[in-house]
């Protein structure tokens, strides 16, 4: 499990992404790009990482349930993810 610095860090990034992702588009049409290394670092989305929302892993996620493979596995067999069921053939 991440400690809850990496996991406040990354939510800072993805703020920052938010808020600055419009101008980026913007300097980026009209070529000017030397404002455009002016932007915060964190606001790049290539600094971005997607992690797990309950543990904050960093690898082994499904994108469509913001889960690590792992808490997925479990809440599916705890019954707790609709129309998710243990496969068996």
């Amino acid at each position: 499990m991440a400690t809850d610095a990496v996991i406040a860090r990354e939510r800072k990034r993805w703020k920052l992404y938010k808020k600055y992702a419009v101008k980026r588009e913007q300097l980026k049409k009209e070529g000017r790009w030397l404002e455009l290394a002016k932007l915060p670092k964190n606001a790049s989305p290539v600094r971005l990482r997607f992690r797990c929302q309950l543990t904050g892993r960093p690898r082994g996620n499904y994108f469509a349930f913001g889960l690590c493979r792992i808490k997925l596995r479990e809440l599916a067999l705890e019954g707790k993810i609709p129309g998710m069921h243990k496969a068996s053939w």
